[in-house]
């Protein structure tokens, strides 16, 4: 068991910097060495983790000793190809952002990876971890008696600006389900304990990043869209997504539905969004509320402020972490996201991408999900 746990991290953008704030908040941690091409990014990195070593490749970050995990924090697209790179050389525990990966021809390599990398590989879904939707996902089954019906919706501004803009084309995000919906398809699978056995949505883009151009290219993400799944148990969810709504009280609204009742989520945006004159952000709330007796109960589930400020997700990504240094000091033996949560909450989004283009509901079968060619 590490004294300290030494990260490297790949890829320090704007995902990446939050992680480093939030690794610094741990005890008995550590940023010890960086790989960020980016020159802007690499020195605004540099604040959060001023002791690291900054490297110029993946080789050389898991060419240092003092190295206990790795953190993947690069644009999608790169995921896969720097796994391998790990899994080849040096395979440590692995934490890697969402989504595991872009391109259902991805889907090879990274069975063989699976099936060979010796080390624990956790996900990040920093959704689950957000302290109302943790409360909700420990309460659902006492409040609804089993859940029927599932939605979740997120009123949320446009996509941020990366790096070359990498966000605003499908090829390389694998798409506005896949990029941003895939921590929303793992909450459906993780919430309703089942698996989905078809998608079908409703999509476009109509409002944002019409009159941007990256060499030539008009983006072509979608900017809001319905999502419905169903699921092997009988039961069915909905997603709504809105990227160009950040006017919004609550960014994510979670509600499960049962014969006993329902119950809801309702998380704020970040709080560097919401503007000073309507003073203090919203407090993140669950409400309870039974069909008998009849009552609603509200409960607030603030966050502590040092953890809140540290990031854009509800102090979510500080638990995140929490539960990995766990894993990797071999206190916790399974990481609580899985390689095949990330896979399967990736396929869901493909799915839905597909049906979006097509206007036809989607089968869950993996080998039938379309690429999406640059």
């Amino acid at each position: 068991m590490p004294a300290k746990v030494r990260y490297g991290v790949i890829g320090c953008g704007m995902m990446g910097q939050e992680h480093l704030r939030n690794i610094a908040l741990l005890p008995d941690t550590e940023v010890t060495v960086i790989f960020e091409p980016d020159a802007a990014m690499a020195k605004a990195s540099a604040e959060y983790a001023p002791d690291a070593l900054f490297v110029g490749s993946v080789s050389e970050l898991l060419d240092v000793e003092a190295l206990d995990c790795i953190l993947i924090a690069s644009p999608n697209h790169c995921h896969v190809q720097q796994m391998e790179e790990i899994r080849q050389k040096r395979p440590l525990p692995l934490l890697v952002e969402k989504p595991l990966f872009t391109d259902p021809k991805d889907l090879s390599e990274l069975e063989i990876f699976k099936s060979s990398y010796p080390a624990p590989v956790w996900v990040a879904m920093e959704y689950r971890y957000m302290p109302p939707i943790a409360a909700l996902i420990e309460q659902v089954r006492e409040a609804t008696g089993g859940i029927k019906m599932l939605t979740i919706r997120e009123h949320r501004f446009p996509f941020l600006d990366k790096v070359g803009a990498w966000n605003r084309f499908n090829c390389y995000s694998g798409g506005t389900f896949v990029e941003k919906c895939c921590h929303f398809f793992d909450l459906m699978r993780l919430i309703i304990g089942s698996e989905p056995v078809r998608v079908m949505a409703s999509a476009g883009q109509d409002a944002n990043y019409k009159d941007e151009m990256y060499d030539g290219e008009q983006p072509d993400v979608l900017d809001n869209g319905y999502v419905i799944v169903d699921f092997e148990n009988g039961a069915r969810a909905m997603l709504e997504l809105c990227m160009f709504a950040e006017g919004a009280r609550y960014q994510e609204e979670v509600v499960a539905i049962g014969p006993e009742g329902k119950i809801e989520a309702f998380v704020p945006g970040p709080g560097r969004f919401w503007p000073e004159k309507l003073g203090e952000p919203p407090v993140p709330q669950l409400v309870v509320s039974p069909r008998s007796p009849k009552g609603p109960r509200q409960i607030d589930i603030p966050v502590d402020p040092t953890i809140l400020d540290a990031g854009d997700h509800n102090g979510s990504t500080y638990y995140q972490h929490e539960g990995f240094v766990a894993v990797v000091r071999g206190e916790k033996e399974v990481p609580d996201v899985t390689l095949e949560d990330g896979r399967r909450a990736v396929e869901m989004g493909l799915a839905a991408q597909q049906s979006a283009r097509s206007g036809q509901a989607v089968t869950m079968v993996t080998s039938k999900l379309s690429s999406v060619a640059c």
